[in-house]
């Protein structure tokens, strides 16, 4: 990849380290608000010539997913401005069985700041947060109350999470009440015996009744790529939940055993392209679960640019499901300028 960053919204002091850096014209405050310049997904019917004919390559598929991590990198000044990028795009993450209302503060604190206030002081940065907070139903309230006065949306994991196995009507109303909470994204799981059957009408069902169930909010439709058994399912799952209306498309719950993979982040972005060639509505991506590095990151946000472009390089169209990435972005940052590692234990997450 050349050595150029495109314009995004955040701007590097060119002081830092007193080394010229790269700056951009926009303004450093990131607007965190979910697809506020684009028209909203309508979705359109059930086009099952459409589905039959979407097909995987999968040798081709991953001979050009090897050879991103390689080929695809950048130093220096301008990993520091991708690995800022990353983190407005991270959906700070907590889905534990032992979660509580102060542990969730104190993500919500972290969401808010999730650079150490010196190291963006150094970079010459500000306005920094990250794209969403992501939590179960219960901590909705206490996520709602710690980003009050910010711009950063709380989203829900609702619909039987992670398994998506519990009643229909009780999966529709579990997303009316996260709604009704307060949450301005949800994240709902499919039923991935639709797919695995091939029973495309029941998926497209399924699907337009977890939209309409969501109302304003924005709904991230989880494929569950580990489990769905092919590539080309998860091509033809892809598009069936955008045909009915999902805002965004997501691999994983982080709870299978294969979650994020580069081949099916690869499968999932060129289905919406394939889509927003044929509609003109941007849908999404969030690829989530086992993204725990900064070069990671680097390397799914240069699969985006160079497959959907730069637009889709924002928080309103790009997220990373994600934890400790966090952590690993902040530590990275620091050496950047510093010149020395920290400890991971130095960027906890609260």
């Amino acid at each position: 990849m050349r050595e150029t960053i495109a314009p995004w919204q955040v701007s590097i002091s060119p002081t830092a380290r007193g080394k010229p850096m790269p700056q951009t014209t926009a303004k450093p405050t990131i607007t965190q608000l979910p697809q506020v310049h684009l028209p909203r997904n309508a979705g359109m019917p059930l086009d099952l010539d459409w589905v039959a004919r979407a097909q995987a390559n999968t040798s081709a598929i991953e001979r050009r997913a090897k050879t991103l991590p390689g080929r695809r990198t950048v130093k220096k000044d301008y990993q520091a401005a991708w690995l800022l990028k990353a983190v407005t795009c991270i959906d700070l993450t907590t889905l534990s069985g032992d979660d509580t209302a102060g542990r969730v503060r104190r993500l919500c604190a972290k969401a808010r700041q999730p650079v150490r206030a010196d190291i963006l002081e150094r970079l010459g940065v500000e306005g920094i947060t990250t794209g969403a907070v992501c939590v179960y139903h219960d901590m909705i309230e206490p996520a709602r109350a710690a980003l009050a006065g910010s711009a950063i949306p709380v989203a829900a994991v609702s619909t039987g999470f992670p398994a998506g196995l519990s009643p229909f009507h009780l999966r529709v109303a579990e997303i009316e009440e996260s709604v009704k909470a307060g949450a301005r994204e949800i994240d709902i799981v499919i039923s991935r015996r639709h797919v695995l059957t091939q029973n495309w009408q029941a998926l497209y069902d399924e699907m337009s009744a977890f939209r309409a169930a969501c109302g304003d909010a924005h709904v991230k439709a989880i494929l569950a790529t580990g489990e769905l058994g092919s590539l080309r399912n998860v091509a033809r799952a892809s598009l069936i939940c955008m045909m009915a209306g999902a805002d965004f498309i997501k691999t994983s719950t982080g709870k299978e055993s294969v979650n994020a993979t580069l081949p099916v982040s690869l499968v999932m972005i060129r289905a919406i392209r394939d889509y927003c060639d044929a509609t003109g509505f941007h849908v999404g991506y969030k690829p989530a679960g086992g993204i725990s590095k900064a070069k990671d990151a680097v390397t799914y946000l240069a699969l985006i640019k160079e497959e959907l472009g730069d637009r889709w390089l924002q928080p309103d169209l790009f997220r990373f499901g994600a934890s400790s990435l966090l952590g690993d972005i902040e530590r990275q940052l620091e050496h950047h300028v510093t010149g020395a590692y920290s400890a991971s234990y130095r960027h906890p997450l609260g």
